[in-house]
């Protein structure tokens, strides 16, 4: 069985197969975990190994090499821009955990490390995304899977307790 975790930290420093990079469509870098992602793994060759993707189209993911990253992979996963919640965001999202999830699947790997997906600067409800990445997830793995870890990274302590609540809610 998949272990689910909550970890409050910089997730470019986990030790995982997987990190999943928030990412804009473009694959261009930019603020937040993006750009915390982007400079970590090494800006220049990441940037060159995005390019040659030509763009990710939301609730899509696409991978890389993990670069200087402590993991084999990065999966850029283009979440939606709240607008309100009536412009699909909510299936957009869950796409996007549900792309990464098959992907890691695909590669056989056995961990993987998400950020909360489009709730920085697309303004996505942390309420709202908490739930829909935790159900995703978890539906996600109800199959088969080599994954042995997921974990749920947050930059703070508000967000984890979060995670917390609905993880534990929701055994």
């Amino acid at each position: 069985m998949t272990q689910l975790t909550v970890v409050e930290g910089d997730i470019t420093r986990l030790e995982v197969d997987v990190i999943v990079n928030a990412a804009n469509s473009a694959l261009a870098g930019g603020g937040g975990v993006d750009g915390a992602i982007h400079r970590a793994a090494g800006a220049e060759k990441l940037q060159a190994a995005c390019r040659l993707l030509g763009g990710c189209s939301t609730g899509s993911a696409k991978a890389t090499p993990a670069f200087a990253l402590p993991a084999q992979a990065i999966f850029h996963a283009v979440g939606p821009i709240w607008r309100g919640g009536s412009q699909g965001e909510a299936e957009l999202l869950a796409s996007c955990y549900r792309q990464c999830i098959a992907m890691a699947e695909a590669e056989r790997y056995q961990s993987i490390a998400f950020p909360a997906i489009s709730c920085g600067v697309y303004g996505y409800p942390l309420d709202q995304a908490v739930v829909i990445a935790v159900d995703t997830v978890r539906s996600s793995l109800a199959f088969n899977t080599s994954l042995e870890q997921v974990i749920f990274c947050c930059f703070d302590g508000e967000m984890a307790e979060r995670y917390h609540r609905v993880l534990n809610t929701a055994d």
